[in-house]
């Protein structure tokens, strides 16, 4: 399930570092933050769905390693990307 161009240029400009910023870890992480949402607003209601809880979890993933690797290189942006994102720190 792909992002509206709309929803993804709206998270691109609101996260990015620079004006030609597209894909730092602060994009990348709100982006599959939302992809993350919309997947499983639709697992709610198609429960079965077995192949897209499988690129869920994956999403997941790849989120969490975005993560981990902005707390290594700079904990004030990852902390700062955890608020406004509301997510849960570990």
């Amino acid at each position: 399930m792909a992002l509206p161009k709309a929803t993804k240029e709206e998270l691109i400009r609101d996260f990015r570092r620079h004006e030609k910023d597209t894909g730092s870890p602060e994009v990348q992480i709100a982006i599959l933050t939302e992809r993350i949402n919309r997947l499983t607003e639709h697992l709610k209601k198609h429960r079965k769905d077995l192949h897209s809880r499988r690129g869920l979890i994956a999403l997941i993933h790849a989120r969490r390693k975005h993560l981990e690797y902005l707390k290594e290189k700079d904990y004030k942006r990852y902390l700062e990307v955890v608020e406004r994102l509301g997510l849960k720190v570990r």
